[in-house]
């Protein structure tokens, strides 16, 4: 699967990768990405050459063939009416295990293609898990497939990875400190993605 959607995003929508190399090949990672669109999980995973794991919300297993497709990939069903306490601990729990993990600490998909609010709802697992925080963004997707599309229109896109936060830096730092540096760093990797994607239309 992921050869088949590295080379539809290549060949369709003219993909480019920055600094995959940042992300650690192994042991536990949270990877926090800006979310653009429904395409978002698919894309940051296959510019990853280790398995990463989702999260997805516990209305997506309604669908009997998609909740098929999500559980084959091992998603982590997180329930928010009632909290998602269950989805939290088996996330930690993989964790800590030494797994990848990718989150979108916007909460929910962006409506007119630039970054959200950054919501702290990551850190007390980040706190308590203790790996590194991996700051990603995505450009592009929104233009392919914004809120509220059913269909994909092949646009550029870019996907860039930044330098991972380690334990040792944000043990340090207060909650806003926090959201602060990830959103600061996520702007900048959100620049240097539109940079690549007008690269990638000329």
């Amino acid at each position: 699967m992921r050869t088949l959607a590295r080379l539809f995003a290549t060949t369709a929508c003219r993909m480019r990768v920055e600094g995959r190399h940042l992300l650690p090949d192994r042991g536990g990672a949270m990877l926090l990405s800006t979310h653009q669109s429904l395409m978002d999980p698919v894309l940051v995973g296959l510019c990853c050459n280790r398995f990463i794991n989702y999260l997805a919300r516990h209305t997506l297993f309604k669908n009997p063939l998609f909740s098929l497709l999500i559980r084959v990939l091992d998603a982590i069903e997180i329930d928010r009416e009632r909290g998602g306490l269950a989805g939290l601990k088996e996330m930690l729990k993989r964790l800590k295990r030494g797994e990848a993990v990718l989150l979108f600490p916007e909460g929910t998909r962006t409506s007119n293609g630039r970054i959200g609010e950054i919501k702290p709802g990551f850190i007390p697992i980040a706190r308590r898990s203790g790996v590194p925080l991996v700051p990603i963004a995505v450009v592009g997707a929104y233009e392919c497939m914004p809120k509220g599309s059913k269909w994909l229109i092949p646009r550029p896109i870019a996907v860039v990875f930044g330098k991972p936060i380690l334990e040792n830096e944000y043990k340090k730092l207060s909650d806003e400190e926090l959201l602060t540096l990830l959103s600061e760093s996520l702007h900048q990797l959100y620049a240097r993605g539109s940079q690549l994607t007008v690269l990638s239309s000329k």
